[in-house]
């Protein structure tokens, strides 16, 4: 049995090794580290079980960070989808122009966070492009990045616009997947535009729609380099999300166990969203 599965086993040996090194051996330690107080220079560790965890909970910063990512998680994804949905929508036929206007749609994608956020610091400043454009419109400047009720509305202003194009192109993936005799023979049959959108169109590009919610759920939970760069977590506490936290916690106040728990319990959430895509994907395959 062995011998027969040798050359499977030696051609995965790599990727298992490096899958290992850069991802499970991280993971593993991060978990042993949140049951014990670490010591940052001496490396002197003391079990402490689930005092971390205790104390992240009780920690108003880590509730805070919490709910802001799940305002960002929640508001940004459905955003992001939707919008994918009415462009992919939108690109599905054929108009004057589409050659151009597709390359243009996808660009934002294309730029890297920091990039895309050194635009946006610039826009949302409080002379820039955005309060400028205001003003001409006659109404008052807003403080984008300064103000609290503001400040985290604006960063995900800023993912919308980056990370929609990544949406559009699965969606429109799924659209372009469907036969198009479905909907001929449902025109013939005298179905009107929204009736093929709503009985053919949709139900056979949801998974794809699910699969773009997943993986905008899944990264705009672990937000970090839009905060680092724009905010800095501020004004106060307005934008801080779990990923800020940790790092605050780990990295510039040196508490490793807590940190640890925290990035847990981040890792925790995000199995949840995941095991629940995968659940309902079965329970569709077994239907």
């Amino acid at each position: 049995m062995l011998r027969r599965h040798l050359p499977l086993i030696i051609l995965m040996s790599p990727a298992v090794l490096v899958l290992s090194v850069l991802a499970l051996y991280p993971v593993a330690r991060v978990v042993i580290d949140s049951f014990y107080e670490v010591d940052y220079a001496s490396g002197h560790r003391t079990l402490v079980g689930l005092a971390n965890y205790r104390a992240v909970a009780a920690d108003t910063e880590f509730g805070a960070s919490f709910l802001n990512t799940l305002q960002f998680t929640i508001v940004a994804s459905i955003a992001e989808v939707l919008l994918g949905l009415g462009l992919a929508l939108l690109f599905a036929r054929a108009f004057p122009g589409r050659k151009i206007a597709l390359p243009l749609a996808i660009l934002p994608m294309m730029l890297s966070t920091l990039v895309c956020s050194a635009i946006w610091r610039n826009w949302l400043n409080y002379s820039g492009f955005l309060n400028t454009l205001l003003a001409v419109l006659g109404l008052p400047a807003v403080p984008w990045l300064s103000d609290r009720q503001v400040a985290l509305w604006s960063l995900i202003l800023v993912d919308v616009w980056q990370w929609t194009p990544m949406a559009f192109l699965v969606i429109l993936a799924g659209l372009q997947s469907i036969p198009r005799e479905l909907t001929e023979a449902a025109r013939t049959d005298g179905a009107r535009e929204w009736q093929c959108l709503r009985y053919i169109t949709l139900p056979l590009i949801a998974p794809h729609i699910m699969l773009a919610l997943l993986l905008r759920s899944i990264d705009t939970f672990k937000l970090f380099d839009k905060v680092y760069a724009l905010t800095g977590g501020g004004p106060g506490n307005a934008t801080q999300t779990l990923s800020t936290y940790i790092y605050d916690t780990g990295f510039r106040f040196f508490n490793v166990g807590p940190a640890s728990a925290a990035a847990v319990l981040m890792l925790a959430t995000c199995a949840i969203l995941v095991s629940g895509y995968i659940w309902k994907s079965a329970v569709k395959r077994a239907a």
